[in-house]
C-alpha cells in the first residue's frame, strides 16, 4: 500500500475490500492544497455524459442530465470534473450526446484539463444498429480501440448525475493495490432502489449485482463508480459485443457487463459512505438543494477542495428594498423585490414584489409575478409564473427544508429520500402558468 494511503488509513478511514470488514467512513479525503493528490500512472477518467435525464421530466428534456443546473451557478458535470482535477487525473474522457455541455467545458479551462497532450477530450456516445440511443456498456465499446491506444494502467468510469465528493486517486490506487478485475464504489441507500444496481457483498466482495431490480436484496447500491483493470474491460466488452452479435445492444454497464464480473468472482468493493445523492428524480434534484440550504454535505468553495465551474457572464445579484430573503443561494443576474425562503435561484431569476418563494429550485431566467406562490416546487428554466398564480403548496407542517430535507454534513443518504415526485410541482421550460391559475403539489405543467 502507498505510503500517503497507508497513514490516511491509520488516521481512521477504511476500505471494504477482500479479508476486510465493510467500513463506515468516506472514499473521500482531504488533499493538502487542490491538485495535491498523485494518481497512478496512466490513469484515465471517462465521464459517463450522455443520460437524456427521462426521470427528470422536462428539466432535462432537451440536453443531457450533466448540463442540468445545481446550486444556481454550477452543471452536474462539474463534479465528476472537480473531483478529476482535484484528485490530480489528467486525463478525462467525457462521453456526450447532446452537445448540451460543449460550451460549458470550455476545452477544459474551468478544471485545469485544457492541454496540448490530454486533458479533457469529448467523445460521441454513437448508436446502435438499429439507430436507437447507446447504453453507457455501448458508449464504452465505442471507445475500445481508443482506450487499447492510450495503454491506461486504471480505467475509471463516473456518472455525471450525481452529488458527491470522492477522491478518485484513492479509488484507483486502492483498485491496483487489490488487483481485481473491477472495483465497485458503493453505498448504502434507503430510497427506491430498483433504479439502481444492487449489490450482495461479502467480504468485501461483490458476489451479486443486479440492475434495476424490483425487489432489492440489500440496501447497497452502486454509485456509478467503477474502476476497471483496462484488458479485462476491453476483453469482456468484446466478449458481450460478440454474444450480443444479434442485435448488437450492449445496453448499460450494469445491464450485463457488471453481473458478469460479478458472477466470476471478479469484482471488489469500495464504500463510500460521505454524502452521495442521485439527483435523477426531480424530487431527488429538490430534495439534494435542500440539503445545501439546511446543513450542507460539504463546501463547494472548498479551497482544499473546490467544485469548479465556468464562469457566469451576469452582474452582481440585486435585492431590492422590501425584498425578504432567509437562507437561500442567489445566482447572478438574479433579483429579488419579494419573499424568498429556503430556496435557489438560478441565473437571470426575478422574483416580482409580492411574490412569495419557498422551498423552491428556479433554473435560469425564470420570472415570478407580482403576488404569484411558489412553494416545494421546480421551476425550469425561462418558466413564467404570473401574478397571482399558485405552484405547489406550503409544506403541511412546518418548514419542509428542515422536517424532510436535513442531512447531517458527511452522512451518507438518509430517511430524506422519503419525498416523492407527487410532492414536488414542475414547471416545464418556457412554460407560462398563467395569472391566478393553480398547479397543484406534484402537478407538472407544461412538462412532460
Amino acid at each position: 500500500m502507498p505510503r500517503e494511503l497507508l497513514a490516511w488509513c491509520r488516521a481512521g478511514a477504511a476500505w471494504c475490500r477482500a479479508g476486510a470488514r465493510p467500513a463506515d467512513t468516506a472514499v473521500t479525503r482531504p488533499i493538502p492544497n487542490p491538485g495535491g493528490a498523485m494518481a497512478p500512472p496512466r490513469t484515465l477518467l471517462i465521464v459517463l455524459a450522455g443520460g437524456a435525464g427521462a426521470r427528470l421530466g422536462s428539466v432535462a428534456d432537451a440536453a443531457a442530465a450533466s448540463a442540468l443546473r445545481f446550486a444556481g451557478s454550477h452543471r452536474l458535470i462539474d463534479f465528476p470534473l472537480s473531483h478529476a482535477r482535484n484528485s490530480g487525473i489528467p486525463d478525462v474522457w467525457v462521453l456526450e450526446r447532446h452537445h448540451a455541455i460543449t460550451a460549458h467545458l470550455a476545452g477544459g479551462r474551468p478544471w485545469d484539463l485544457d492541454r496540448t497532450r490530454g486533458g479533457l477530450v469529448v467523445r460521441g456516445l454513437g448508436e446502435v444498429a438499429d439507430g436507437a440511443a447507446a447504453g453507457s456498456a455501448d458508449a464504452l465499446w465505442a471507445q475500445v480501440d481508443a482506450i487499447g491506444a492510450y495503454e491506461p494502467e486504471v480505467v475509471l468510469v463516473a456518472p455525471a448525475d450525481a452529488v458527491y465528493r470522492m477522491d478518485y486517486s484513492a479509488v484507483a490506487a486502492e483498485h491496483l493495490r487489490i488487483g481485481a478485475a473491477a472495483t465497485v464504489v458503493t453505498t448504502r441507500y434507503d430510497g427506491d432502489r430498483s433504479r439502481h444496481g444492487v449489490v450482495v457483498v461479502r467480504e468485501g466482495r461483490v458476489t451479486h449485482y443486479a440492475h434495476r431490480p424490483r425487489v432489492a436484496r440489500t440496501d447497497v447500491i452502486a454509485t456509478g463508480v467503477l474502476a476497471f483493470e483496462p484488458r479485462e474491460l476491453l476483453a469482456r466488452l468484446t466478449s458481450l459485443r460478440r454474444d450480443r452479435a444479434g442485435d448488437g445492444a450492449l445496453g448499460d454497464i450494469g445491464e450485463r457487463l457488471m453481473p458478469g464480473v460479478a458472477d466470476a468472482g471478479d469484482a471488489v468493493e469500495l464504500r463510500h459512505t460521505g454524502y452521495w445523492r442521485d439527483v435523477g428524480t426531480v424530487a431527488e434534484y429538490w430534495r439534494a438543494h435542500m440539503d445545501l440550504l439546511t446543513r450542507p454535505p460539504f463546501d463547494l468553495d472548498d479551497p482544499a477542495w473546490p467544485i469548479s465551474t465556468r464562469q457566469l457572464r451576469h452582474a452582481a445579484a440585486r435585492l431590492t428594498a422590501g425584498a425578504e430573503v432567509d437562507r437561500a443561494l442567489v445566482s447572478a443576474g438574479a433579483v429579488v423585490e419579494g419573499t424568498v425562503r429556503r430556496s435557489v435561484l438560478g441565473p437571470g431569476v426575478h422574483v416580482s414584489p409580492g411574490a412569495v418563494v419557498s422551498d423552491a429550485v428556479l433554473l435560469d431566467d425564470v420570472r415570478i409575478g407580482p403576488g404569484a406562490q411558489v412553494h416545494r416546487a421546480v421551476v425550469d428554466e425561462g418558466a413564467r409564473v404570473r401574478g397571482r398564480a399558485e405552484v405547489g403548496a406550503p409544506a403541511p407542517t412546518g418548514p419542509a427544508a428542515e422536517a424532510d430535507a436535513a442531512v447531517e454534513a458527511g452522512a451518507a443518504v438518509g430517511t430524506g429520500a422519503a419525498v416523492g415526485d407527487g410532492e414536488i410541482a414542475l414547471v416545464g421550460a418556457r412554460a407560462v402558468v398563467h395569472p391566478r391559475k393553480r398547479v397543484p403539489p406534484g402537478g407538472r405543467y407544461g412538462a412532460r
